[in-house]
Order: C-alpha cells, then structure tokens, then sequence
C-alpha cells in the first residue's frame, strides 16, 4: 500500500494558503444574491451584524441589490455576443453538446465576475454515464494551486482539487476492471468508517470548506496534480527503424541487447539519456493512501484543469463585485435611512385644538369627518387657534441626492450604464448612434469579458487537442 503524505501535506498548504481568498469569495457572493447585511461591524463595544445595528438605532435594513443586475447585464451581454460565433463542428461540436457547455460557461462567467476566478476540469474518464470527455465547473472552494505570478498559469507546478464521491462512484472511476485496485478502496474507506451499504468518509456534517473531510455520507478523495521531472532514454533503433522513449532504468536491457547485435554484426540502438517534465496525477484518500497514480496521457501532457484568474497582478485577484461593495452597502445605507426619515416624518397630521371640539362629535367621527371630500366639522370658534393639518416637507438632509449619487458612482465604476443594459435617457436617439453608445459603454467591460473569451478559448483546444488559428 503506497502512502504519498508529503504530496498530501504540500496539497494542504495549497489549499490553506487560499484560505483568505475563499472569505472574501464567500462574502461577495452572500452579497451578489441578496445577503447584504450580515457583515460583522463595530458599535460602540459591541461587534454585531449590520442588520443588527441598524435595527438597533431603529432603522429597517432594507436592501437594493445592484450587484445582481449587474451581473445578469454582463451575462446577457455575452449570451447575446456568442450568437455571432462560429459555429463549431466534429469532436469539439459533440464535446459541447453532451456537456451542455453553453449553459456551463455562463455559470463560469457569473463565477468570475463575483470572485474574479474560474475553474473547469477537462478529463476524458469512465463515469457513469460512460466514457466521454467531460467538463466540470469546479468550485474555488475545492481548487487549490500552489502560489503562482503569471496570469497563464504557466508557473504552476501543483493542483488539484477535492472530491466527495459515493463509494460506488470511487470504485467505478478509479478501480475499473482492477479487482486488487477495488479492494484497496474499500479497505481504504472501511478503515475510515464507511462501507458498501452506507458509502462515504463521513464527518457529520456538510461543510465544504475542509480538506481532509468530506460531506456526510461521502468518500473524501483528494485528485492531486504534480509537476515532476523524470530521466528517459531516446532509442533509435535503425536496425528496427524504430524510435522511441523508455524508461531509464531500461538502461542495462538495452546494453544487453547491444552486446548481442554487435556478434551479429548488427547496428546497435542509439540511446540519450534525457530529463524531462511531466504531469502526474494521484487520487488520495484522507489518511494518504495511494488510490490511483497515473502519468497525465493528455495531447500536451498537461493536467485536466482549465483555469483564469483575474486579473493576476502580483498573485492577487480582483473580481468586478469587489469594486462596487463599498458603493452597495453605502446605497443600501442611505435606502434604510430615507425610509426611516420618511416613516418618522408628520405625514397629513391634525393638530386639533381640544377647546375647539364640540361635545356632540367624538375624536373618531372629528377623524372620519376630516378626510371626507365634503366633510363639515362644526367647531365653538372662541379660540383663535383652528385645526391644522400638518405634513413635513424635505426633511430628507440630502439623503436623495446623496442616493443618486451613489447609484451614478455604482454605473461609473462598473462600466456597466444605463446603455449597455438596453436603457436610454431618451427616446429620440438614432439606431446609428444608440449603437454607438453600446459600443462604448462595452469597452468599460470589454477587459474582463475578453479575458474570459481567452480561457474559453484555451479551454476549447483541449477539447480537441488542437490550437486554434
């Protein structure tokens, strides 16, 4: 039974090291899908949600959730330009039908633009449903990948990403037709508490975010991608015609068969020794046990997994959410305090002096009486005070103007305006020049929506194995 602790333990500090950038991942999407008011703030002594304070200096949180429709602008907008792609044909045509890769990629692109990441994993393995190249949208709360700097991700020389499988799926796409391979696994796992009736690794609870345990009810496994350098012999046999690569350790066969060629007379094999890279993968259980290992058979002998980063400068990532939080929770601040202003305001209030009112007519029918159309309210008259009816007027403070301000701010640094999302200020605009505004309004965009065309780009020529023109 092989143990690879050390990968695992360097596959651990990957993941770790991504810790900060799954906080923030998480707080951007609570935030793209409504839950706008569940960060941790200061209030005097207390730390208490946003929510809470707000409630306590009794105001409503309310929420205003920009950060959704800009997103949907942006998807929309890209649905709406892949109708003019080309159309694509062969293997890479059947590749996007069986994956449904349209509908993949426009989760992709909402991904990226909430957390500025996005991951698939292109495989050609057993499954299931059979063996077929398949694509998978991989959560960056499972992914990890050692530090790198470049935005290819051409410096990466570890990842990999976490699996929480069924036992039955574990032995289908790991063990095969290998009896001696199935019985590891369950050995494996039966160690580990799990069993072919019940199948899974089980913790007790369904968080996702921990590297060595899994789901309830669910196998841990742990794919792991290592960049590894490896001694080969380039042999040219010209008696045979024939050139290929062995193993080094081939080395003394081929000396034997030399010796024997030279009795005969016969030409020898040319050998060079050579050291070369390449990508190995193994499929570790929790405790580090060696499930599978292979070398990558991929075209360009790489690993399975497609990714992009945005928009990695220095190792950092920055996605589009990010840049417009702050405005968010400003715009969701001053809805809550217009809505408290308004709703503390006097609003038609009576101010009915009480030496005016008659003992024949009750408070109620004084209050009916008042908002009737045609209605009389007979008063004594020895008073110079009358009743009054008193409403607030702008007692705002500038909340409004301050609100469209923040929603123009909202625009401005989003790049994503009124224009792009099909809106226009005014009617009378020409279909020549409306198009010219969308052009326009594209370029603030055009920078993140063309990153993401060059990953779905790379992606599709390993579909294939074919670079494209």
């Amino acid at each position: 039974m092989e143990h690879a602790k050390e990968i695992l333990d360097a596959a651990y500090r990957a993941w770790n090291d991504r810790s900060e950038f799954r906080l923030k991942r998480d707080r951007y999407k609570r935030f793209t899908y409504g839950d706008q008011w569940s960060d941790m703030v200061i209030d005097g002594d207390k730390v208490l949600s946003a929510a809470d304070r707000a409630r306590a200096h009794g105001r409503r949180p309310m929420t205003n959730n920009l950060l959704r429709r800009l997103i949907k602008s942006v998807i929309g907008r890209y649905r709406y330009q892949r109708q003019d792609r080309e159309p694509l044909e062969g293997e890479a045509a059947r590749v996007y039908a069986l994956n449904n890769l349209d509908e993949i990629d426009c989760r992709s692109l909402e991904e990226f633009l909430i957390s500025g990441c996005t991951i698939q994993r292109v495989y050609n393995e057993r499954r299931l449903m059979g063996e077929h190249i398949w694509v998978d949208m991989v959560s960056p709360d499972r992914f990890f990948i050692n530090r790198i700097r470049d935005p290819r991700g051409w410096d990466a020389e570890l990842v990999g990403m976490t699996h929480d499988w069924s036992l039955t799926e574990t032995l289908l796409r790991l063990a095969g037709p290998d009896l001696a391979r199935a019985e590891l696994i369950k050995k494996t796992y039966g160690q580990l508490g799990c069993s072919i009736s019940e199948p899974g690794w089980c913790s007790g609870n369904d968080n996702t975010d921990s590297f060595l345990t899994g789901r309830a009810g669910r196998c841990r496994v742990i794919e792991v991608w290592t960049l590894e350098t490896v001694e080969r012999l380039r042999c040219h046999d010209r008696h045979r015609a024939t050139y290929n690569t062995l193993p080094v350790t081939t080395a003394g066969r081929v000396e034997s068969i030399n010796r024997q060629r030279a009795k005969r007379g016969a030409a020898p094999i040319v050998t060079r020794w050579e050291a070369d890279t390449v990508w190995r993968c193994r499929w570790l259980a929790p405790d580090g046990t060696v499930l599978q290992s292979h070398i990558s058979n991929a075209p360009d002998g790489s690993h399975p997994f497609k990714f992009r980063f945005y928009p990695m400068i220095d190792g950092e990532i920055h996605s589009l959410v990010e840049d417009v939080i702050d405005q968010q929770i400003y715009i969701n601040e001053l809805i809550s305090l217009i809505d408290h202003v308004v709703s503390c305001a006097a609003k038609g209030v009576l101010l009915f002096p009480a030496d005016e009112k008659i003992p024949t007519m009750t408070w109620e029918q004084i209050a009916d009486t008042w908002s009737s159309p045609d209605g009389i309210i007979p008063v004594k008259g020895r008073s110079i005070n009358r009743p009054q009816q008193v409403t607030s007027g702008n007692s705002n403070l500038g909340a409004k103007e301050l609100l469209e301000t923040q929603m123009q701010m909202f625009e401005d640094v989003s790049g994503v305006t009124n224009v792009l999302m099909g809106r226009t200020s005014s009617g009378h605009i020409g279909a020549e020049h409306y198009e010219n505004l969308v052009k326009n309004a594209i370029i603030a965009i055009a920078d993140i929506l063309d990153t993401f065309t060059n990953f779905i780009t790379a992606r599709n020529e390993s579909l294939t194995g074919k670079k494209s023109a």
